[in-house]
C-alpha cells in the first residue's frame, strides 16, 4: 500500500515537473514556435486551394509556388495598411487622451470634493496619470506591433508552409506504404477526419472573423470614425477569442466615438450597430458554419488565455484559443483521448461520439 502511494506521489511530481519544463521550453522557443503555429494555420487555410490545384493535374511544386506568391501579396498589402494605421494612430491619438483628461477633471470638479477626498480618488484611480503617460496609446499600438513583428519571421513562416503543404500532399501515400491495408485505412480515415475538422474550424473561423472585421470597419468608415481600419483589424483578430474577444475589440471604437463626437446619438447608435453585427455573425452565422462541437469550457478558455499571454504575450492570447481548439479536435478523434476532449467542452451533449 505504501509502495503504491509512493508511486502515485512520484507520478504527480513527475507530471508537474514535465508540465513546468514544457512551459519553459515553449516560452524559450517562442521565436520558432509562433511562426510554426502561424504556418500551420496558413497551411490549413490554403489547403483547399492546394488540393484543387493538384486535382487539376498541376504539379505539387508549382501549386506551392502559386500559394507562396498569394501569401506574399496578401501579407505585403496587410502589413502596409497595418503599419501605416499604427503610425497614424500613435501620432494623432494624443488629442483624444487630452480630451478625456479634460472631461475627467471636469467631472472631478463637479463633484466638489475636498482636497483629501480628491487626493484619495486620484490615488485609487490613477487614471489621469495612466492617460497622461500615453497608456492607452501604448496598449493599443502594443497589440498591433506584436502582430507586426510577426512579419520579421516571414521567411521562416514561408519555409514552414512549404514543408507542411508538402507533408499534407504525401502523408496518405506514406501511411499506405508503412502499414497493412486494414491498419492503413484506419489511420488514413482518422487523419482525414482530423484534417477536415481542423480545416473547417480554421477556414470557417477566419472567414467569419474577416466578415465581422470588414462589416464593423465599413460601418465605422460610413460614420466617419477615426482609425476605422485599426478597429476593423482589431475586431478581426480578437474574434478568434470566443465570446469576449470581439466585444473587447468593439468596446475600443465605442470609447473613441464618445471622445470624437460632441453628441451622444452617434456613439450610441453606431455602438448598437456594432454589437448587433457581433451577435448576428458570432451567434447565428458561426454556429451554422462551425457547429457547436468545437465549443470550449469557459474555464479552459480562461486558462488558455492566461497561459498564452504568459508564454507568448498578446500574440499568444490570440493564438491560444485556435491551438486549444485544434488540440481538442485531435483528441476527439481517438477513443482513448475522447473523454479528455469532452471534459474540455462546454456543451458536452453536442459532441460527436
Amino acid at each position: 500500500m505504501v509502495q503504491k502511494d509512493n508511486n502515485k506521489f512520484l507520478n504527480i511530481v513527475a507530471g508537474l515537473f514535465l508540465a513546468g519544463f514544457s512551459v519553459y521550453v515553449v516560452k524559450e522557443l517562442s521565436s520558432i514556435l509562433i511562426p510554426l503555429v502561424l504556418a500551420i494555420i496558413i497551411s490549413f487555410l490554403f489547403e483547399p486551394f492546394f488540393s484543387w490545384m493538384k486535382s487539376k493535374k498541376i504539379p505539387q511544386w508549382l501549386a506551392i509556388i502559386v500559394i507562396l506568391i498569394v501569401i506574399i501579396i496578401i501579407a505585403n498589402v496587410v502589413s502596409v495598411f497595418v503599419l501605416a494605421s499604427a503610425d497614424s494612430f500613435a501620432a494623432n491619438f494624443i488629442k483624444y487622451e487630452d480630451k478625456f483628461l479634460m472631461h475627467f477633471h471636469s467631472l472631478i470638479e463637479s463633484l466638489k470634493l475636498s482636497s483629501s477626498e480628491m487626493e484619495s480618488l486620484n490615488e485609487s484611480l490613477r487614471l489621469s496619470n495612466l492617460l497622461s503617460q500615453g497608456g492607452i496609446t501604448s496598449f493599443i499600438t502594443g497589440i498591433i506591433s506584436g502582430f507586426a513583428q510577426i512579419f520579421g519571421d516571414f521567411i521562416l513562416i514561408l519555409l514552414y508552409v512549404i514543408f507542411i503543404l508538402s507533408e499534407m500532399g504525401s502523408m496518405k501515400e506514406r501511411v499506405r506504404f508503412a502499414f497493412k491495408d486494414e491498419k492503413a485505412d484506419s489511420i488514413s480515415n482518422t487523419l482525414d477526419r482530423i484534417f477536415i475538422d481542423i480545416r473547417t474550424y480554421i477556414f470557417g473561423k477566419t472567414i467569419i472573423s474577416l466578415i465581422l472585421g470588414f462589416v464593423c470597419g465599413f460601418i465605422l468608415w460610413i460614420f466617419g470614425v477615426d482609425f476605422y481600419f485599426i478597429w476593423g483589424f482589431l475586431i478581426f483578430i480578437t474574434h478568434y477569442i470566443p465570446n469576449i474577444g470581439a466585444l473587447f475589440g468593439i468596446s475600443l471604437p465605442i470609447i473613441i466615438m464618445f471622445l470624437q463626437f460632441d453628441n451622444l446619438f452617434t456613439p450610441v447608435f453606431v455602438g448598437l450597430l456594432l454589437v448587433a453585427c457581433d451577435n448576428i455573425i458570432g451567434n447565428i452565422m458561426e454556429p451554422r458554419i462551425l457547429g457547436d462541437k468545437l465549443n470550449l469550457s469557459p474555464l479552459i478558455l480562461l486558462l488558455s488565455l492566461f497561459a498564452g499571454e504568459y508564454v507568448w504575450g498578446i500574440v499568444g492570447m490570440v493564438l491560444s484559443v485556435p491551438i486549444v481548439s485544434m488540440l481538442k479536435i485531435v483528441l476527439m478523434n481517438f477513443d482513448a483521448t475522447r473523454p479528455v476532449a469532452i471534459l474540455m467542452s462546454y456543451n458536452h451533449k453536442d459532441e460527436i461520439f
